[in-house]
């Protein structure tokens, strides 16, 4: 049996008052057409669709390979839309089924749910249904006395006696596709936005007394559409929770939900805890029993088993198991640390990895460079790796130990076990056991003090303690 899914992404969005399509406006991070075609992936198809419009290569561009494009325009309606994309569809499959881009909450088990009572009852079509409090905005599902559906009205088409109907068209349907593309061809656009209705479709079906069933929805959430940032907003806080709860009951500790973000690819293994104010996001992976907050903003980053992450900011990078970052660390791109690795206050690591049980306590820039195990990197250490035109790398061997205030000019290498001493600034390699000092000469010069104040006083009459505040010292004076 061939099947085929077409997904209607042409409209601009308007009411989201932004040049950006409205299916590429992120939710967790991810734009809200990865949801849908995501939600796709229970169902084995023969062909995804993707009907686009407006800024449609920038939807191309973001989901190149995941579906084949069809351009509608001028857009003339969703009926037109379907109609365009079974064109390039070849013969009309035995199961088509279409849904909207803007239908983030939509799950996957939900559209295999349909596909297989579509299938099973033989139908002509069949229509995903819900029941909202708050219909506004949405077609709405007509039916006769004896209950069997006649017609979906649009609410801009609909009398007040129908709007005042709280079942609601869901905007999913699967369909036999021969009997589809008859009736697409009998469309016209006698409706208020003088488009072609796929509604319209389904009433044709229906005169014909073609057999069409109702699908309806178990959760009522998944048929509600984004049209602005509002109700983007909303949707965005429905997958939270659900997100959330999936973690909850996988066995991971949610300190405070309220205040907690997680994307929908994140991964979490039992028994680890993300407290409060923490966002995680990206392909983020964290290990069992790590603990990660509270504030940890976290992308694309691996947490390693145990490892514990404080008030940090890092992006694509990889925490060893048992390590101890933050707080108020910063680990950038291609930072790679090892088992019980301690990255402490106000560090920066950058593009470099750094092996099992080094300490990078607190104040430190490490750039572009290759750290080894068991290595001590003092307050205030700075790997210099750009000259103005190029990055270059440092190498840290095994077991040294770099004082305070130090000053690494890379390219630079610093042998394993050697000694780097305080307030160096080093431009030559350090050969293994050795200790480099690279320090200006210190010079004391008796009296000095007192000679500034004298010269002072003798030109401005001001007390020795303001003409040195004034002054703020001639270092050259002698």
């Amino acid at each position: 049996m061939k099947r085929v899914a077409v997904v209607l992404a042409a409209g601009k969005g308007t009411r989201m008052r932004s040049e950006r399509p409205k299916v590429l406006h992120p939710l967790l991070g991810k734009p809200m057409l990865g949801y849908v075609l995501e939600a796709l992936g229970a169902v084995r198809w023969d062909g995804v669709f993707v009907v686009v419009g407006h800024r449609r290569e920038w939807v191309e561009a973001a989901f190149a390979g995941a579906a084949s494009f069809v351009v509608q325009d001028p857009p003339l309606g969703t009926g037109d839309a379907v109609k365009i994309a079974l064109k390039q569809a070849g013969a009309p499959p035995e199961t088509l089924v279409v849904l909207n881009g803007d239908a983030p909450l939509l799950r996957a088990e939900t559209i295999r749910r349909l596909v297989e009572a579509h299938e099973a009852a033989s139908a002509a079509a069949t229509v995903a249904a819900a029941r909202l409090d708050d219909p506004t905005g949405y077609g709405r599902l007509v039916r006769d006395d004896d209950g069997r559906l006649v017609g979906i009205v649009e609410e801009k088409d609909a009398t007040p006696a129908v709007r005042a109907i709280r079942e609601v068209n869901a905007g999913l349907y699967a369909f036999f596709g021969p009997a589809l593309a008859e009736a697409l061809s009998a469309l016209r656009p006698d409706n208020a936005q003088q488009e072609y209705y796929l509604t319209d479709a389904v009433g044709h079906l229906l005169a014909r007394g073609a057999a069409v069933e109702v699908f309806p929805l178990s959760d009522p959430t998944e048929a509600r559409g984004v049209n602005d940032r509002r109700e983007l907003v909303e949707a965005e806080a429905i997958l939270r929770r659900r997100i959330i709860e999936r973690h909850l009951l996988a066995g991971v500790t949610v300190e405070d939900p309220a205040s907690t973000w997680i994307g929908p690819d994140v991964e979490i293994a039992a028994d680890a805890i993300i407290r409060a104010g923490s966002r995680l996001m990206g392909r983020t992976r964290v290990g069992e029993g790590a603990d990660v907050g509270p504030y940890a903003d976290l992308t694309d980053t691996e947490v390693g088993a145990g490892a514990r992450v404080r008030y940090t900011v890092a992006e694509g990078a990889a925490i060893g198991a048992g390590s101890d970052v933050g707080p108020y660390a910063h680990l950038r791109p291609g930072t790679r640390l090892g088992r019980t690795v301690r990255v402490g206050n106000f560090v920066e690591v950058k593009n470099s990895t750094v092996g099992d049980g080094t300490k990078l306590p607190h104040l430190t820039y490490i750039g572009d460079a290759t750290v080894g195990s068991g290595v001590n990197v003092g307050c205030g250490t700075i790997t210099v790796n750009y000259d103005g035109v190029a990055k270059h790398r440092t190498v840290i061997e095994d077991g040294a130990f770099i004082g305070c205030n130090t000053n690494l000019i890379a390219p630079v290498r610093v042998g394993a076990g050697a000694y780097v001493a305080a307030g160096s600034t080093i431009t030559d390699d350090v050969p293994d056991g050795a200790l480099a000092i690279a320090r200006a000469r210190q010079a004391n010069k008796p009296g000095y003090a007192e000679r500034l104040r004298a010269k002072f006083r003798d030109r401005s009459g001001r007390s020795a303690g303001e003409a040195v505040s004034h002054h703020g010292g001639e270092g050259n004076e002698g």
